[in-house]
């Protein structure tokens, strides 16, 4: 069992900036990558930010120069760092982990989402 928690959701003013945490916990053997996926009501999820074990990151194009994702890989952590956001960023934001909880079985997990609402 693996579990996502997330927290630094809230409201803030367009232009503001907030920093979302995800913690992996449970039976962990390797983890491959986390992330950050979004979705705004009425739209698909999408994808944020993620980053792998190797530290190979990648950014959608409507948050790049404005978010920033990292990783502690020894606290099974990920965080992404939002600035200058716009009304359009509000979501409820889900973090997501693809890992190994043993040498062969493989896993992707999902958090619970936490909302982020951007005020004009």
């Amino acid at each position: 069992q693996v579990q996502l928690v997330e927290s630094g959701g809230g409201l803030v003013q367009a232009g503001g900036s907030l920093r979302l945490s995800c913690v992996a916990s449970g039976s962990i053997f390797h983890i491959v990558s986390m992330g950050w996926h979004r979705q705004a009501p009425g739209k698909a999820r999408e994808l944020v930010a993620d980053i792998n074990a190797g530290g190979g990151i990648n950014y959608a194009d409507s948050v790049k120069g404005r978010f920033t994702i990292s990783r502690d890989n020894a606290k099974n952590t990920v965080y992404l760092q939002m600035n200058t956001l716009k009304s359009e960023d509000t979501a409820v934001y889900y973090c997501n982990a693809r890992l190994y909880t043993t040498p062969r079985d493989w896993l992707e997990v999902w958090g619970q989402g936490t909302l982020v609402t951007v005020s004009a």
